[in-house]
């Protein structure tokens, strides 16, 4: 049995009068099935409270669409399979992703879209007050060891495993494009005069495109998602190795993550969610 532990922090940052990012998780353990965890990390922008509302209206309509992994399940429901379900399940195979592997990531990926429409409604609705809003969003969707891991904009996930930090979420940006390109190296990427130039987010057109791939989780896994106020403050994979892995518990983890990230920079929103994965120890009858 999995048992998993989260928790999250955000803060303005020292530069900034308003807090743009919005961080949510929820968390179901039943007795018997898996556990269902929900992290997400939205971080808003455009004019005077544009990027608060748009992350707002991200995370709420995610919360919304989901809603329903969090409702145990019946075991006499009958689910119906479509034929465009069948083909999914069948390209999906052949690309080693299971079926339920196909069914989260279609679910995901409607849940996604009908964000990006409630932003880009804000946007269009009430121009004046929008002025360009818009949102990335990194999310990680956990059912028992899976991890389906969705990402738009530049707000990433990682898995900490075994001591060392891996990036899981590809950015949607200008200088991540030209360092896969090898015209930038990652370090050059930092001080690029076009860095915060994002290629994707929510809301700003009406047809987005998402990024959601399946992982694996091990036992004392964690996951971390965050905003680029964490990940352009804090570059040294090893100090947040190091931060995660020597606090007491999540929640005093958080918290430093923040706080270092505020001491090195500070001048955007910091946000961060953590996530473990523990396996529960038998207990004898």
């Amino acid at each position: 049995m999995i048992r998993p532990e989260v928790a999250a922090w955000s803060d303005v940052g020292r530069a900034r009068e308003v807090n743009e990012d919005r961080v949510f998780y929820q968390v179901l353990v039943a007795s018997e099935g898996d556990p269902v965890v929900l992290c997400i990390v939205a971080d808003g922008m455009g004019g005077h409270l544009a990027g608060e509302v748009a992350s707002h209206w991200a995370v709420e309509t995610l919360k919304r669409e989901l809603a329903e992994l969090f409702v145990p399940p019946d075991p006499r429901d009958t689910v119906q399979v479509s034929g465009g379900d069948l083909a999914a399940l069948t390209a999906g195979a052949s690309r080693g992703l299971r079926p339920s592997d196909i069914v989260m990531i279609r679910r995901l990926r409607a849940a996604v879209e009908r964000a990006n429409t409630a932003v880009r409604q804000y946007t269009l609705h009430w121009p004046e007050e929008a002025m360009g809003a818009g949102s990335t969003l990194t999310m990680a969707l956990v059912k028992g060891k899976r991890a389906y891991v969705a990402n738009v904009g530049d707000s990433r996930t990682y898995v900490l495993r075994q001591g060392q930090l891996l990036q899981l979420t590809r950015d949607h940006s200008l200088v991540a494009e030209l360092v896969a390109a090898g015209h930038l190296t990652p370090e050059e990427a930092f001080s690029h005069p076009q860095a915060g130039l994002i290629t994707r987010c929510l809301g700003y057109l009406d047809e987005v495109e998402v990024d959601i791939e399946p992982h694996t989780l091990e036992s004392g896994d964690y996951l971390a998602l965050c905003s680029d106020g964490l990940w352009e403050a804090l570059r040294d994979p090893e100090i947040v190795v190091q931060i995660i892995q020597s606090a007491p518990d999540l929640d005093i983890a958080a918290h430093r993550l923040v706080e270092s990230a505020n001491q090195v920079s500070g001048q955007d929103n910091i946000s961060v969610v953590l996530l473990r994965v523990l396996e529960s120890p038998d207990i004898p009858i």
